[in-house]
């Protein structure tokens, strides 16, 4: 089964405007008239709202990641499971490079339980594994239990199960002292997830802008793009910030909107 892939054309198409909240700002004014103010106006003539600080979820189905050379080998490799050589992979690569994303995606796929390293800590393989047959140790390389990660390893091997972990750094550059652990590490798949080219670049803005309901036109996405640091995080981060002034000032997202939160970001007060 195959993952599907979404065109940069059809991302265009998905985004949804947020008609309803500027329609709602506008009621102050007759039609033309609302129409005829510039956003500074329309800014100074309401209140100002701050946003409520509300977790967005963007999601998380298999055929809402986008592919493209920087992760294909990744995406490759969540697809041919369960079809694995070996008990365990790792993904790794900087935050937010869609490790998670990929991460979920094989979860859903494998029923596979979840957990954070630092859940580990001190934990009863037994109790924690269950009857599971698949498990996802989210940020490996931040410091984990060695005892109870080696013997889950073991488990599931004997299960013929399998363990995917995520990470910043390959494992052959963890801090990791149990030898035993390090000999199972050394033998598992391990696959990189670079940072993003220009084409992913744009249809993850465009992805993370649909995912919060914004309209961003092109002007908007080709200014932004030589003035954001190439990463995913900073996409992220930038897309939030957007979201957070368009909603706290109750203004569309427009290019002198974005332009300010861009220049706000890079000359911090």
């Amino acid at each position: 089964m195959t993952m599907m892939v979404r065109s940069q054309t059809a991302r265009n198409e998905t985004t949804v405007t947020r008609g309803k909240q500027i329609a709602a700002d506008k009621t102050t004014k007759s039609g033309a008239d609302a129409q005829a103010l510039p956003d500074a106006v329309m800014a100074e003539a309401a209140p100002q709202q701050l946003p409520l600080a509300l977790e967005m979820r963007p999601a998380l189905g298999r055929d809402d990641f986008m592919v493209a050379q920087c992760n294909r080998e990744a995406v490759a490799w969540i697809d041919q499971w369960p079809k694995w050589p070996v008990p365990a992979l790792c993904l790794y690569g900087p935050k937010g490079c869609g490790k998670s994303h990929l991460a979920e995606v094989w979860r859903a796929r494998s029923a596979a339980l979840s957990v954070a390293a630092s859940d580990l800590r001190d934990a009863n393989p037994d109790t924690l594994l269950g009857d599971a047959q698949g498990l996802v140790i989210e940020d490996a390389d931040s410091g984990i239990d060695e005892k109870v990660c080696f013997h889950l390893y073991n488990m599931l091997k004997e299960r013929r199960g399998h363990l995917l972990l995520t990470a910043t750094q390959p494992p052959a550059r963890w801090k990791v002292d149990l030898p035993d652990l390090k000999s199972r590490l050394g033998a598992a798949l391990v696959c990189e997830i670079s940072p993003p080219d220009d084409d992913l670049i744009v249809g993850l803005l465009l992805k993370l802008f649909a995912d919060r309901q914004i309209q961003a036109g092109p002007q908007t996405i080709s200014y932004i793009l030589p003035r954001i640091e190439r990463s995913f995080a900073s996409l992220s981060e930038l897309v939030a910030a957007i979201d957070r002034r368009a909603l706290a000032e109750k203004r569309a997202v427009t290019l002198p909107l974005v332009r300010g939160v861009i220049e706000d970001m890079q000359n911090p007060s």
